[in-house]
């Protein structure tokens, strides 16, 4: 009799255990898929400390393969990176303009039909408060591209997010729409020359308490700069050019300096990438100006 109840018993547990199994497949089969926490969006927005690392950004939306205008931080400061579909940049929320703004330029991309945008807007990806169009209204100064639109009329997109506050600095007037325009012009020349280019730009404060402007208390930089990429392996050229935020009309050639020596102005290594011993001997010296 013992014996018999044993099996009996026995046979429950299985059934019992079977049921179980069978319910969690049920569950597992039936739930809604689940969307990783881990996707990075195309545009990524980063807040973070200089860790003595080069930060990467997100996976952009455009593939660029090198990311040479993408500089390295050499101190320590916070920034907020947005990568956009025609630029990167790195904002400083303190000041409400860029650190800088790098971007490639390509021969194809000078060839774009996309028209000027001409629609300044808030960055929708920054913290309020933020920097808005009214904040330059009749201040005397231009809301001055650091990516500019031209470069970007190869797509809808890449044009309207040129004109989001956060490529904007408060710049003087006639440089705006002169020499920094020229060199501007320049740039899409030599893309279209030599096939690529890679720049990066940014404003220059000389003080900790700069002059501001607008509702939002925007800080308007003493200089700007830009460096510039020409890459290819026989002869790269890497060029600086150092403007003051101020009128004044003058060749190209007599605003370019060493990128080594806006690297110690900034704090940024630029064209990081590029092997040791080429970096180190192009932005050293400031080559002539090269052909367009």
């Amino acid at each position: 009799m013992s014996k018999k109840k044993k099996k009996t018993s026995s046979w429950k547990g299985y059934s019992l255990l079977g049921a179980f199994i069978a319910g969690a497949l049920y569950i597992y089969q039936t739930q809604e898929p689940t969307t990783s926490t881990d996707q990075v969006p195309e545009t990524s927005v980063v807040t973070s400390p200089y860790t003595g690392t080069d930060q990467q950004p997100a996976t952009p939306a455009r593939d660029i393969s090198t990311q040479l205008e993408i500089p390295t931080d050499t101190r320590k400061r916070e920034e907020i990176r947005l990568k956009r579909t025609g630029y990167t940049v790195s904002y400083n929320n303190q000041y409400k303009t860029p650190h800088w703004v790098g971007w490639e330029l390509t021969r194809a991309e000078t060839k774009g039909d996309e028209e000027r945008a001409n629609r300044f807007v808030p960055d929708p990806d920054l913290p309020e408060p933020r920097a808005e169009h009214a904040d330059y209204t009749n201040t005397g100064y231009d809301r001055g591209h650091m990516a500019p639109a031209a470069d970007m009329k190869w797509s809808e997109k890449a044009m309207a997010e040129s004109f989001y506050m956060s490529n904007i600095c408060p710049q003087n007037q006639k440089l705006n729409r002169d020499d920094w325009g020229d060199l501007e012009d320049q740039c899409r020349a030599w893309a279209q020359k030599y096939g690529t280019v890679y720049i990066t730009c940014g404003p220059i404060y000389d003080s900790k308490r700069p002059k501001r402007i607008g509702k939002h208390k925007i800080a308007v930089p003493n200089r700007f700069f830009k460096v510039v990429l020409i890459y290819n392996r026989k002869n790269p050229i890497a060029m600086g050019f150092l403007f003051k935020n101020a009128a004044h009309h003058q060749d190209l050639q007599k605003y370019m300096v060493p990128v080594d020596s806006i690297e110690t102005l900034t704090g940024y290594d630029f064209f990081a990438k590029l092997p040791d011993e080429v970096e180190q001997r192009i932005e050293s010296i400031v080559p002539p100006l090269p052909a367009r």
